[in-house]
């Protein structure tokens, strides 16, 4: 049952994500969001890593509650936020921002097509018009292979 409650938060948190990408970050959140949309930031951290720590909030909420209350569903739910999270990590800041060098020439067609989408994310520079607010679930466009 756990894993069940863990697998379907992940799963949960991209929905969640999309809306918060599209709605929050594109919205009332610009202001922490817009560096990211820069190309060249100069610094380590982006104003943008501030959603971090939005998200880690919660989760580590809910590892304190499912772990000292009777209520211990609530620690998965914070685990499938916490996992999510490093999915997102790995893939947002390390696959595609190359924030690290750690996956720099992989060559899996899933990879590519997140990356793609993100590109046409970033593609436009400014809070309004984008598209591709998702992160793992992507439109199939965007794993086809370029026809020669």
């Amino acid at each position: 049952m756990f894993v069940l409650i863990t697998l379907g938060v992940f799963l949960l948190m991209e929905g969640i994500t999309w809306c918060t990408h599209k709605y929050v970050m594109h919205g009332f959140g610009w202001f922490l969001h817009e560096d990211h949309h820069e190309p060249g930031y100069p610094h380590v951290f982006e104003k943008n890593d501030a959603f971090f720590i939005v998200f880690a909030i919660p989760s580590m909420a809910l590892f304190y509650f499912g772990t000292y209350t009777a209520h211990t569903y609530l620690f998965f739910i914070g685990l499938g936020i916490l996992f999510y999270g490093i999915a997102y990590f790995l893939v947002h800041d390390v696959l595609i921002h190359q924030r690290f060098k750690w996956f720099k020439r992989t060559n899996n067609r899933y990879l590519k097509g997140l990356r793609k989408a993100h590109k046409i994310h970033h593609k436009n520079m400014g809070k309004e018009d984008s598209q591709c607010f998702g992160m793992l679930f992507v439109p199939f466009k965007y794993f086809k292979k370029p026809k020669a």
